[in-house]
């Protein structure tokens, strides 16, 4: 069998790939070696003597099988861990997230007036301060203010009516009593 080593490089060269994805056509080795230069090979190439070989597979299906009963929780107990639990998913990038969450919020519920700037910005100060552990929690929370500020409201303007009340019957009485006295005088006076 003929050496055709000068032929696998040279349409390797041509080809544009290393000489193992090179297929050379064992029927036509006598044709094949006779090919000595770049023009001869592109020939052959065209002639189909010459072939460059498909890239091999590399298949993804375990990998994608693996993350997914990863997402499950599958393979993520002590002795998969290598860092510390810090190093796996730090503090600061937790503590970033849930102030992003919890901001974001706030700002949603000031823009389409769930929330007075008043209480926003005690909110605000409230989750810098570690109060809310979630989005959830701070949710419950605004409810919540926002009903005892209506409670209140409700309270001081049934307080305020009551007021108004009592004075008016205050006055009625007042009224009543000068004019009673103002009766007695004109009849002393009569006498």
């Amino acid at each position: 069998m003929a050496n055709l080593r000068t032929q696998k490089r040279l349409a390797a060269a041509v080809l544009k790939c290393g000489e193992r994805k090179i297929w050379l056509d064992p029927n036509e080795v006598n044709e094949i070696s006779n090919a000595n230069s770049r023009q001869n090979v592109r020939k052959l190439v065209k002639d189909g003597l010459i072939i460059r070989k498909p890239a091999a597979i590399h298949s993804r299906f375990r990998v994608r099988e693996r993350a997914a009963s990863k997402r499950l929780g599958r393979h993520t107990g002590p002795g998969k861990r290598k860092g510390t639990a810090e190093a796996r998913m730090p503090t600061t990038v937790l503590w970033m997230r849930r102030m992003r969450v919890l901001r974001r919020l706030l700002r949603k519920y000031r823009e389409s007036g769930k929330i007075d700037r008043h209480l926003y910005h005690e909110l605000y100060m409230k989750s810098k301060g570690n109060v809310f552990k979630n989005k959830r929690v701070l949710m419950e929370y605004i409810h919540k203010a926002k009903a005892e500020k209506q409670r209140v409201k409700l309270l001081e303007d049934q307080a305020e009516a009551h007021r108004q009340k009592a004075r008016a019957a205050r006055e009625r009485r007042a009224n009543r009593v000068a004019s009673k006295k103002e009766a007695l005088r004109s009849g002393e006076e009569a006498k």
